[in-house]
């Protein structure tokens, strides 16, 4: 893919494939949620699947703001990321980093949900065919073209933990705004 896209115009798909991913939970994740809370319950250890209820009980437009909050960040992170490309004055290609890999390593968790649950869970099937062939070329190519290092990547790795934060964020905006 990288052969036809060039470094830039792969960064800017990210927020793309964001908004792509997150229609597909923003379109399930309410009457998912009412339609599978009690396998929830009979699959997963009682604290936690009270916490994933709590969690995630909400109704698709609070949801969407939820979104939305997290988008901001992902627009952010690529504008200064294209900006680190052109060696611009906001240049920053940590945070795209960091945002890029939490968001390739919860793709991740939506298959293991979808195993978990012995369900198609809200987000797993853009996270299967879409999020991770597309982060997959995207630090390919990051690393081909030198804009990152594996020492960049491993250095942001734990970084990816500070998402949890803004997503719970996020999530409470939503239930507070909507």
């Amino acid at each position: 893919m990288e052969q036809w896209l060039d470094i830039q115009t792969l960064m800017w798909l990210f927020p793309i494939m964001f908004v792509l991913h997150d229609f597909e939970e923003i379109i399930m994740v309410e009457k998912w949620m009412q339609r599978n809370s009690t396998v929830i319950y009979n699959k997963l250890p009682e604290k936690i699947a009270d916490r994933v209820i709590k969690q995630f009980s909400m109704s698709t437009a609070q949801f969407a703001v939820a979104v939305l909050v997290i988008f901001l960040f992902v627009s952010s992170a690529t504008i200064m990321a294209n900006q680190y490309v052109i060696q611009g004055i906001l240049g920053n290609i940590y945070i795209f980093a960091i945002i890029t890999l939490a968001f390739f390593l919860h793709a991740f968790t939506h298959i293991g949900q979808s195993i978990i649950l012995r369900s198609v869970t809200p987000g797993a099937v853009t996270s299967l065919i879409v999020i991770i062939p597309y982060n997959l070329v995207l630090f390919r190519s990051l690393l081909v073209n030198e804009v990152i290092t594996l020492k960049i990547i491993f250095l942001c790795l734990p970084f990816c933990l500070l998402i949890i934060p803004v997503a719970l964020l996020a999530h409470w905006i939503g239930k507070k705004v909507v």
